[in-house]
């Protein structure tokens, strides 16, 4: 009977029902639809855009695709049957059928619909899960990546390894050079490898030609590289492509390439970029297949470096920044319709909005407003996009192509979140470091009164090259903190992106410096500003380098603090500088490798101050966590036990960096919930 209870009461949340008003819970947040990717169709009239639908009870999100007119005439419709799995949209050239990719079969394959009417079919049916995929202008062919084994002289014999694999008694796996694991993934062989395959008549896909051949290296990156890294030029006859391929120094190298090859697979790859020994990606031709544009860092090993926007002549081989002058760090690359422009999405002083860049002259402005801009597409009259913010979950918005006279095409969300009351948010700045202007972010609580207090939870983000901006978050909410009565403050110290590629360099090889320096300020500022925030009453919490940060606090700024919750953080920068996986990463915020200059390591290493702890601290680790492996979360709570101090460890075995299944989701915020309010409570 209790287990029959608690699971209507789920249910019963999970649904929205309430008896008044409410700030948001956890078991709301996870539930709700999460609107993605628009895709305009050919003729501009309709939209089709990715519609996330969580089952909690489940345990898992199911992705579907949706479509709308643009003139907003008609409500949204589901494209295919409930619960098909569908992502990647893309139309033909006519408009007249959408691909896309679907497990529907058995395994990820490319399937095509009808918009005129009619059932879905498969166009490939390969042995082998199909990763990312493009149409060729035309319409007549497929690029698409499959992870084979390079050696392996077509997909079968790669289907045959696997199984054989399987099948074997032994489960030792021998290596001989790094990535042995990548995020969350241990390496088994396999390279995700470019292949074309035409479409014939029967709308089914030939045999797949693999282009990318002799590449020792994955098209696209792993693990969170897509369809943006290789394109087909107007033609059809070649595509280019971005690869990184360092041989055994691929775990610290920065320095990706872009490849052209024929699309018939002849010939072997040509690098395009090879005199720049930093990041080159995102490749997309002009019209008349003369120009390349795309994105390049200039420093080798920098992750976080400022993605130029480039062009280059194809036939002269002459290569220009396109906006010099222009200091943020380009998202992606959509051309105007003329040719003329790119539009592109990036962080701009805790937003996330779209910038229109003129190709002759470099001048860029700013077309849409506060918020954060997740996904758009462009046409020769119109803009679409998928915005949010701190005080709604994204929606799908029209607009022109200038940004000007947006308007909400549909929106999702309003039955769950009928009666829940977010809480207000406001932006303020105050001299940091250097008396350099920092910015950040108060949130009231839900049920905010003027005139009363509130706990705090004082929010730190990761990256560290990251911001805790104008946005609705999954994972780290401000709002789910109001909801339960606290008020909220993030502060973008720095190292932050979106402020200038200066501000962003600057915590590079000064973790505990600048940035606890930039909290401090922004924590005194931020209780003289706002009267509502006790300071008697907070906690500091955070992952990744927020975690790290909480590491740091604990022993070198613990005395505002009731308690500390530190996720998937970094607790000893030497041991992380040999464990993690993405070395690039570490040593260059260290300046080199730990045998080189372990002084660098020690300078701002969390494990030096832990007989200065002394606030109670709630851990989170992922055993799936391969970038701050599981023994910095350990090391952490060890500590914390061995010293006597109030401390819990929330392990999940089964997640990544990230929480991300529903249910865990849920049981996070429910236990960072308990923490907070378990200390800061008034006595």
């Amino acid at each position: 009977m209790i287990r029959m209870l608690t699971a209507s009461a789920l249910a019963l949340a999970v649904m929205g029902v309430h008896a008044a008003p409410h700030g948001l819970t956890a078991e709301e947040l996870v539930a709700l639809d999460r609107v993605s990717s628009p895709v305009l169709s050919p003729d501009g009239r309709q939209v089709v855009f990715s519609l996330r639908e969580a089952d909690v009870a489940a345990n898992r999100g199911t992705s579907s695709l949706w479509a709308v007119p643009l003139d907003g005439k008609a409500p949204a419709r589901r494209l295919l049957a409930p619960g098909t799995v569908a992502v990647s949209a893309q139309f033909s050239p006519d408009g007249q059928q959408l691909f896309f990719l679907s497990p529907r079969s058995g395994s990820m394959q490319v399937w095509r619909l009808p918009m005129a009417g009619g059932e879905a079919q498969p166009v490939t049916a390969l042995p082998l899960d199909v990763g990312s995929f493009r149409l060729s202008p035309d319409g007549n062919s497929l690029a698409l990546s499959l992870e084979v084994f390079n050696d392996c002289a077509d997909l079968t014999c790669t289907q045959k390894r696997l199984e054989e694999r399987a099948a074997q008694k032994t489960t030792g796996v021998l290596y001989d050079r790094l990535f042995v694991r990548h995020w969350d993934t241990w390496a088994d062989g396999r390279r995700s490898q470019l292949y074309t395959a035409a479409i014939g008549a029967d709308g089914r896909a030939a045999e797949p030609v693999k282009v990318s051949r002799d590449i020792d290296g994955d098209v696209p990156s792993k693990p969170f590289g897509g369809s943006e890294e290789f394109a087909w030029a107007p033609d059809g006859k070649s595509l280019v492509f971005s690869v990184r391929i360092a041989g055994s120094s691929e775990a610290w190298s920065t320095n990706f390439d872009l490849y052209r090859v024929a699309a018939d697979g002849s010939g072997a790859p040509v690098n395009l970029t090879a005199d720049n020994p930093a990041w080159d990606t995102s490749p997309v031709f002009s019209a008349d297949g003369r120009t390349l544009y795309y994105q390049a860092m200039k420093r080798p090993g920098f992750e976080a470096d400022r993605f130029a926007l480039m062009e280059k002549n194809l036939a002269t081989g002459a290569t220009r920044e396109i906006a010099p002058g222009w200091d943020h760090s380009a998202g992606g690359i959509t051309l105007s319709a003329d040719g003329k422009r790119i539009y592109t999405a990036t962080d701009d002083v805790g937003n996330h909005p779209i910038h229109v860049i003129e190709i002759a002259t470099g001048k860029a402005r700013r077309i849409s407003g506060a918020g954060t801009v997740e996904g758009f597409d462009l046409s020769r009259d119109a803009l679409v996009y998928t915005q949010s913010s701190l005080g709604s979950p994204a929606q799908l918005y029209a607009a022109r192509v200038d940004g000007s006279q947006p308007r909400a095409l549909v929106r999702f969300n309003t039955k769950a979140l009928a009666d829940v009351r977010l809480g207000e948010y406001e932006q303020f700045s105050f001299p940091g470091w250097n008396e350099e202007t920092v910015h950040g972010y108060v949130v009231k609580p839900w049920n905010f009164e003027a005139g009363k207090t509130y706990p705090v939870a004082f929010i730190i983000h990761g990256g560290p090259q990251g911001s805790m901006g104008n946005n609705f978050h999954y994972r780290w909410n401000p709002q789910t903190y109001a909801g339960l009565g606290f008020a909220v403050v993030m502060v973008d110290f720095h190292g932050s992106t979106g402020y200038g590629q200066a501000f962003t360099d600057s915590i590079s090889g000064d973790w505990g410096g600048k940035p606890l320096e930039d909290l401090k300020k922004g924590w005194a500022a931020a209780l003289e500003k706002y009267d509502f925030l006790d300071g008697d009453r907070a906690c500091a919490l955070g992952a990744s380098y927020g975690g790290y940060m909480i590491n740091w606090i604990a022993g070198n700024w613990n005395e505002p603090w009731k308690c500390l919750i530190n996720h998937d953080g970094v607790f000893d920068t030497r041991a992380m500088g040999h464990v993690t996986e993405e070395l690039w990463f570490s040593e260059w915020e260290n300046g080199g490798p730990v045998f080189e200059v372990p002084q660098n390591y020690e300078k701002f290493n969390p494990v030096n101050h832990v007989a200065k702890w002394r606030v109670p601290m709630l851990v989170v680790q992922g055993e799936k966590d391969y970038r701050v492996p599981v023994d910095q979360g350990l090391s952490a709570f060890t500590a914390l036990q061995r010293r006597g101090i109030p401390s819990q460890l929330l392990y999940f075995p089964d997640e990544n960096h990230w929480v991300l299944k529903p249910r865990n989701s849920i049981q996070w915020h429910n236990a960072v919930g308990d923490w907070l309010k378990r200390w800061t409570s008034a006595n």
